[in-house]
């Protein structure tokens, strides 16, 4: 097996990646990003990297950046202590959220995800409808979810079969694996768990245990951890920025900072398939352009009244379906200006050259 296919270099990506003509370019990974720097592997050394003058030119929007994930074209200098990135290849995969806060943008999160591993720990951070939101903006990337539940030893057996099944009720046949990070027995299924060359990203709050648990994985403790609140059981900020790292079997980890803030842009097919329940439903209404808020005749509503979807459950459907569609509303209109103002300027400049 070759050095960079070991980093998850498939048949999927090699069957999309063009042979490049010149022996000065070759393809690497990239394994960190920290606002506009890079480190990516060759699959023999890490290298810094900066984008290409052409390529900051050619950017049409904040997702063409390379992520931690993408598979790039480079070139390398000075015996690989420098890298220029010319291009993006095509992902299989893009895990993405709104920008936090008040600006209507794409944050980057990770590309080329096989499966995506939402933890929540055991105690005051268990919280189903956060799940349902991580679940909708997994989904709406088309990767495979699946959730770790940590601090088990903090719980009783018989109270963590209790949440199993409540998640299980509303998302039947995901794997979900409790754990707790002081068991050594539990860190090394994990590790059987994990399958080789296969990419996963790791999601959760922080104070959770992702960055323990990543410790434990590659045995170093060279990731530092914080310790939580007590009155909330919330956790400081530990990961700054993403990292992929390669475990000893083989397998690949994408690790985050913890995400506060879990804003949706344009995620119709998440909610479909992660509230499918609910989904079932909408062809059933009285009115196409039924609201599932007010209307009689609404499926959705008469499952609620009685008792074939939970309250919460709906209210959370309905507060990420307003969502979606007003950041995409919103998002739509901001793209539109920015390409009103591009041609603006590409007439400006062509204009300026003719004059001359």
């Amino acid at each position: 097996m070759d050095n960079i296919e070991k980093l998850g270099l498939d048949k999927w990506f090699k069957d999309k990646i063009e042979n490049t003509k010149s022996d000065l370019f070759q393809i690497a990974r990239v394994i960190s990003v920290n606002k506009n720097s890079y480190v990516i592997s060759n699959g023999l050394k890490d290298i810094f990297a900066e984008l290409s003058g052409k390529f900051l030119f050619n950017l049409d929007s904040p997702l063409d950046f390379p992520t931690v994930g993408d598979w790039v074209n480079i070139q390398s200098f000075d015996d690989d202590s420098l890298a220029i990135i010319h291009d993006v290849f095509p992902r299989k995969s893009l895990l993405k959220r709104k920008t936090p806060g008040n600006k209507v943008e794409h944050q980057l999160i990770a590309a080329n995800i096989d499966f995506a591993i939402i933890v929540q720990s055991l105690d005051a951070n268990y919280n189903l409808r956060r799940l349902e939101r991580y679940l909708v903006m997994i989904n709406e990337s088309s990767i495979t979810p699946m959730i770790f539940l940590s601090k088990s030893d903090l719980e009783k057996e018989e109270e963590i079969e209790k949440k199993k099944n409540d998640i299980h009720n509303i998302f039947p046949g995901i794997d979900i694996f409790a754990f707790s990070n002081s068991n050594l027995s539990d860190i090394e299924k994990i590790k059987l768990f994990l399958k080789p060359l296969h990419t996963y990203c790791l999601l959760g709050s922080s104070g959770v245990g992702k960055t323990t648990l990543l410790n434990n994985l590659i045995n170093d403790d060279i990731y530092k951890t914080q310790p939580i609140r007590e009155k909330d059981g919330r956790g400081k900020h530990t990961t700054t920025r993403r990292e992929l790292i390669v475990l000893d079997n083989g397998s690949i980890i994408i690790d985050n900072p913890g995400m506060r803030e879990l804003g949706i842009i344009s995620a119709d097919s998440g909610l479909d398939e992660t509230f499918n329940d609910i989904a079932a439903l909408l062809k059933q209404c009285r009115y196409a352009d039924c609201t599932h808020i007010v209307e009689k005749g609404c499926a959705v509503l008469q499952a609620v009244e009685n008792g074939g979807i939970s309250k919460d459950r709906y209210n959370n459907y309905i507060k990420m379906h307003k969502e979606t569609l007003y950041y995409e509303m919103s998002y739509y209109e901001k793209r539109q200006k920015e390409k009103k103002f591009g041609k603006f300027m590409h007439t400006y400049k062509k204009n300026n050259k003719n004059k001359k």
